[in-house]
């Protein structure tokens, strides 16, 4: 499934809507260092792969961007561990 996600760098968040619920990723920015410390998906929409979309969105951007990652976020660190392709993002 595609979702609409949305990069808003002043706010430091991806974001999306599903089925008229909002869903997200917020994130801290220090020197190159994404930090990655909550993501959102209210009960009606889970199981739908959103999480994921959004972690993915957020690590192809620190890639494009030069950027390293902690995943702060519970989610974000077991994301990170099932897609090894993006482990060199690891900061």
């Amino acid at each position: 499934m595609s979702f609409d996600i949305r990069h808003d760098p002043s706010a430091k968040r991806f974001d999306t809507e599903v089925d008229g619920q909002h869903c997200e990723l917020d994130y801290r920015l220090s020197d190159k260092v994404m930090t990655i410390t909550h993501t959102g998906v209210p009960v009606a929409v889970e199981g739908r792969g959103i999480a994921s979309a959004l972690t993915q969105a957020a690590m192809e951007t620190a890639r494009a961007e030069g950027w390293t990652v902690v995943p702060a976020c519970g989610y974000a660190a077991a994301w990170l561990r099932r897609h090894p392709e993006f482990a060199d993002l690891r900061a």
